[in-house]
C-alpha cells in the first residue's frame, strides 16, 4: 500500500499530447475549409449573371479565364496545352472527373469554347460553367 501512494505523489514526467493534437486537427480542418474560399476571391473574374443556377460540384477541378486571358488550373497559371495534358492525366486516373469553368463576362466567346474544347478534347465530359446569381 505504502509503495502504491508513494508512485502516485511523484513528479509528472510525461507530456500529454492528446489536447495538442486535439487543436491541432481542429486547426487543420477550419483551414481545409476555408482554403477554397481565399482561392476564389484571390483570382479576379467578373462572371456573367444568371437567374438559374446550380452549386458547383465540391470534387471538381476549377479552370479560370480571367480579362487578361490568363489561365488557371486549380490555382496554376498554364498555357492551353498545358492544361490539357493535364487535363488528360488527370482523366486517366479519374474517369469521372469534373470540370468548372469560370470566365470573365468581358472574354470572346471564342477563347471560352477553346478552353472548352481543349477540355473535352483531354476526355473530360462533364464540364460545368460557373455564373454569379442575379
Amino acid at each position: 500500500m505504502a509503495a502504491a501512494a508513494s508512485e502516485q505523489d511523484g513528479a509528472i514526467t510525461a507530456i500529454n499530447v492528446t489536447p495538442l493534437v486535439d487543436i491541432i486537427l481542429v486547426v487543420l480542418i477550419i483551414f481545409m475549409a476555408t482554403a477554397p474560399l481565399i482561392q476564389r476571391r484571390a483570382m479576379k473574374v467578373d462572371l456573367p449573371k444568371a437567374a438559374h443556377h446550380e452549386k458547383t460540384a465540391t470534387s471538381a477541378v476549377r479552370v479560370t479565364l480571367n480579362a487578361k486571358h490568363v489561365l488557371l488550373v486549380a490555382g496554376q497559371a498554364m498555357s492551353l496545352k498545358e492544361m490539357k495534358a493535364r487535363l488528360a492525366s488527370a482523366v486517366a486516373a479519374e474517369p469521372g472527373l469534373r470540370l468548372t469553368m469560370a470566365a470573365d463576362k468581358t472574354l470572346p466567346y471564342g477563347e471560352v469554347i477553346a478552353v472548352i474544347d481543349a477540355a473535352r478534347g483531354a476526355g473530360v465530359r462533364r464540364i460545368g460553367l460557373e455564373v454569379r446569381q442575379k
